[in-house]
């Protein structure tokens, strides 16, 4: 190789490592800083909405749109992100120097719609283990337009079914159900019926009329709530043991109404007992939250554990009335369940219905008004929520209505 050739050989490779140099400093968030001309690290914010096309503020300032990645310098910052005719979400969130971070807002309505989805009255909702179904009683005295008594058990879909299936309430079971009470079973395809004149097991797929109930006799009762029993705290362990070991046991000991998100990549509990999850369970990953979490679990408060980053967030800081959806106790009036995104949940309580963040923060009322408080049930679409209200006719039995938040 003669002299020439060398040195365009060695400006060559020069040039290509400075170059991969400079992309690999880009990609962590170097950006030159024009005043002083130096290569400062900058943190690389993802920011993304549902509906896109929304305003981003920073630090009150308004920045750029939706969906969009700014740089931002090592800090703490109060986000906002705003669009006509939805409420505002805001969070304050700190930007990690090399790290990238990408939040999805979403927004609800200001003004959600109400649209009702049953007309006979309903008693006594109750949701399915998977949420996607909600079985409820209609009182007697109530006719359909065919003439007939609308009485009975009825369970309703909460799935966005495809176009050409059905959506309607299907009837399981007649009669005067009034102050009876049901259970689901763990695969949501049968209930236990239990009235003054026994216990009876119905297949929710299929109409079966009183008359040809079959009485479940005490024994086979007893073997049947265990095998639920069992089928139930079987999934339970399967769902456990993709946490950390010393999480799966304190939970496993001190805590209870454990309910894992949609995806299964987080799980909500109220701690039975005093506790402390101990820090570096998993390795941290860049561009985990950055918000305040709090591993000391106290005795009757809620909390939300990130299985991916090894944070454990309050939920519910000073109130022991709070339940984990799955069933009404006591004098409840708050429950709180998952959202269908799996990162937020829905608090319901009397008067209004409030969605946050997994981690307790950007707190919205999505609806204040007259309910039947906690009845307020998660879909698996993020477009609404089921609520139960009579509209403030105080005389009226209560319908389901949907509430559209998109």
């Amino acid at each position: 190789m003669n002299r020439k050739g060398r040195i365009f050989f060695i400006f060559s490779v020069t040039l290509i490592v400075f170059s991969t140099i400079l992309i690999s400093l880009y990609a962590r968030g170097y950006r030159l800083n024009r005043k002083n001309l130096e290569i400062e690290p900058n943190g690389i914010l993802v920011m993304k909405s549902h509906p896109d096309g929304a305003q981003i503020f920073v630090n009150g300032d308004l920045t750029n749109v939706t969906d969009t990645t700014l740089k931002l310098q090592p800090g703490t910052y109060d986000l906002s992100v705003k669009k006509e005719g939805y409420i505002e979400w805001s969070k304050r969130l700190t930007i990690e120097k090399e790290a990238v971070t990408e939040i999805t807002a979403h927004l609800f309505r200001s003004a959600p719609s109400l649209s009702a989805t049953t007309f006979s009255g309903v008693l006594n909702p109750v949701p399915s283990p998977d949420m996607t179904k909600l079985a409820y009683t209609v009182p007697p005295g109530t006719n359909g337009d065919d003439g007939i008594d609308e009485a009975g058990l009825w369970v309703i879909e909460t799935l966005n079914l495809p176009l050409g299936f059905s959506r309607e309430p299907r009837k399981v079971t007649d009669g005067n159900l009034t102050g009876t009470t049901y259970r689901w079973s763990p695969d949501g395809r049968e209930m236990l019926l239990t009235t003054k004149t026994g216990n009876f097991i119905l297949d929710i797929g299929e109409f079966t009329p009183q008359n040809q109930r079959v009485n479940i006799i005490s024994f086979q009762l007893e073997n049947i709530l265990q095998e639920w029993e069992e089928d139930t705290q079987i999934k339970l362990d399967g769902k456990l043991r993709k946490l950390p070991d010393e999480l799966s046991k304190i939970l496993k000991s001190s805590a209870k109404a454990i309910v894992f998100s949609p995806d299964e990549e987080m799980v909500l509990y109220t701690a039975s007992a005093s506790a402390t999850i101990e820090k570096g369970l998993k390795n941290p990953l860049p561009g985990s939250s950055t918000q305040t979490e709090d591993r000391d679990l106290k005795e009757g408060h809620t909390y939300i554990y990130d299985i991916e980053e090894d944070k454990n967030f309050l939920i519910d800081e000073n109130d022991d009335s709070l339940i984990i959806i799955g069933g009404i106790g006591g004098d409840y009036q708050r429950r709180i369940s998952w959202f269908a995104t799996s990162r937020h949940i829905v608090l319901a309580e009397p008067n209004k219905i409030t969605i946050m963040d997994y981690d307790g923060t950007n707190k919205k009322d999505v609806y204040s008004g007259i309910y039947v408080a906690p009845h307020a049930y998660p879909t698996v679409s993020i477009e609404r929520l089921l609520i139960l209200t009579n509209l403030g006719a105080d005389s009226a039995t209560p319908n389901i209505y949907s509430l559209g938040l998109k």
